[in-house]
């Protein structure tokens, strides 16, 4: 989706708040955004900054949530992430504006910061599982009703509804429907009693930047209070980080016993995910995690 002169304006008339200042755009540079929405870095009198763009009509929520996250996580004061500058809608293309962030190199450093704050961040807590608002787990709907139980949660808030989805879709094979019913009996005996953590949701590689300064920075937030080994699964699912990660991580905050065994457990959710977002062969990963622990 190419930025139009009006959005354009539109922005550089936020930055020019923002710096009391004029603020002229030099250039715009079309950079990963993702599967879903377009992402673009603003090459401005100003500095750099980063914009994602959407159809409003397709998603008219989900950069308001996104924001929301952001400043979640950034409320924490464990982890860097962007500042969010603006999110609006100009001419039905819904947009976030946020800080733009220079790459460095991912060293031991990177890693052992990365997973210490992870850590930390985990040990912001609330009385139940959920959140205040739903948010999205990359385009699809994220329910967060709060719920006392995480058990009940990871079921009813999670589990189910991408299971209907799929199911409604063809994209899994009928017998998963009821390996799941037998997992849903045994659940609450598979998970270690823990309080809810705020955690990013969508921890995969991507969403987990290095600066400059060689300090973890999280984008593109699914954040809700879970069980933080969803977060610790997610970082495993494609490649997995970097082993002095997941060592700080328990230098600060150890594991529960057989936390690794666990992980295609809280995998589940994101697998069907993303079988409902692209099929393939992520419908045999869940019969495979489902075949294991029923």
């Amino acid at each position: 989706m190419p930025l139009s002169n009006e959005l354009t304006t539109a922005l550089m008339d936020v930055l020019h708040t923002d710096h009391r200042g004029p603020v002229t755009l030099k250039s715009t540079v079309p950079i990963g955004g993702g599967s879903i929405n377009d992402g673009y870095r603003l090459e401005t009198s100003a500095g750099n900054f980063f914009v994602k763009v959407n159809s409003a009509d397709r998603f008219p929520s989900m950069f308001e949530a996104e924001a929301d996250g952001l400043e979640r996580l950034s409320g924490t004061g464990e982890l860097r992430v962007p500042e969010v500058l603006a999110v609006g809608e100009i001419l039905d293309v819904t947009f976030l504006l946020l800080e733009y962030i220079d790459p460095g190199e991912r060293t031991p450093i990177f890693w052992e910061r990365s997973g210490r704050r992870l850590a930390a961040m985990h040990r912001h807590t609330d009385p139940e599982f959920g959140s205040a608002r739903d948010n999205f787990i990359g385009s699809l709907k994220q329910v967060n009703t709060r719920t006392e139980d995480w058990s009940a949660f990871f079921i009813h808030h999670r589990l189910e509804p991408q299971l209907k989805m799929a199911r409604d879709k063809k994209k899994v094979k009928p017998g998963s429907a009821f390996r799941f019913e037998r997992l849903f009996g045994k659940l609450d005996t598979l998970f270690p009693k823990e309080p809810p953590a705020l955690i990013h949701g969508d921890l995969w590689n991507g969403n987990f930047l290095c600066d400059e300064e060689q300090d973890p920075v999280l984008i593109d937030p699914a954040v809700y209070f879970g069980h933080r080994e969803m977060d610790v699964a997610m970082s495993r699912l494609f490649g997995g980080f970097d082993p002095e990660f997941y060592r700080a991580y328990n230098d600060v905050w150890p594991m529960e016993q057989g936390w690794e065994e666990r992980m295609d457990l809280c995998n589940l959710y994101p697998l069907l995910v993303h079988v409902n977002l692209f099929g393939g062969s992520y419908a045999q990963q869940v019969d495979a995690v489902l075949r294991r622990f029923t």
